[in-house]
């Protein structure tokens, strides 16, 4: 099996030494660059499935940089998780704005950063096409059977309202992906519907006490994101 390359950008010495072992003893191909313009250098020699891009660089921050990636065919597939220790709402928005996938806020163990480049690296290559079209989804013990309209959690059936089951469908559809209150009010449901503004909070607080509380994590100020 191909080892999937990760490039990771980021102007600390310290974190990009400690990212690289981490990355490299589960296997993975990585590159490092410790500045915006060197990272666009590397991304073109490499074509990397996967940056890890710190956002406050000098000279070209992560968002340039991810601004230049996202203009290029060739980096169609590429998957960009944000890595900084800015927790400002504006940070994460602009990121995710510019075409980033994830936001990973400093510090992180490196356990869960395992699982968050995991969770991403399996989007890597699917088309929202290919993914929509699979009609039973397994995450952990969760199990989502679009054909049936039906989840389970180990052996125990779950019993979601219609709108309950959209939402969890989209979200468990990309694990690891930040989906914004704005795209999920226009998949669940649909940019000719007005919905008050705590719609979405309600059913991801009823989805929470029926799947329960791991899944689904509240990105502050952006939307949800999907975990296992």
């Amino acid at each position: 099996m191909e080892e999937k390359k990760i490039l990771v950008v980021d102007d600390e010495p310290d974190i990009l030494e400690i990212l690289a072992y981490n990355l490299r003893k589960e296997g993975f191909q990585v590159t490092t660059a410790n500045n915006g313009e060197e990272g666009l250098k590397k991304a073109a020699e490499v074509k990397p499935d996967l940056i890890i891009l710190d956002i406050m660089m000098p000279q070209m921050d992560g968002v340039e940089v991810c601004r230049n990636i996202r203009s290029r065919k060739e980096f169609d597939s590429t998957l960009i998780a944000f890595l900084t220790a800015r927790e400002e709402d504006y940070s994460q928005i602009a990121a995710l704005d510019v075409g980033g996938d994830d936001y990973i806020t400093k510090p992180i163990k490196p356990r869960v950063l395992m699982s968050r480049v995991k969770a991403l690296l399996r989007r890597a290559g699917k088309g929202d096409d290919e993914i929509d079209s699979k009609n039973i989804i397994e995450l952990g013990d969760l199990t989502i059977d679009k054909e049936r309209v039906m989840v389970t959690r180990g052996e125990e059936e779950i019993e979601l309202a219609k709108k309950e089951f959209e939402l969890l469908n989209l979200l468990a559809s990309k694990p690891g992906k930040v989906f914004t209150r704005e795209e999920i009010f226009n998949k669940v449901w649909g940019t000719d519907v007005i919905v008050g503004n705590r719609t979405i909070d309600v059913h991801i607080r009823k989805l929470r006490e029926k799947i329960g509380d791991d899944y689904i994590k509240t990105i502050k100020g952006i939307g949800y994101r999907f975990e296992f």
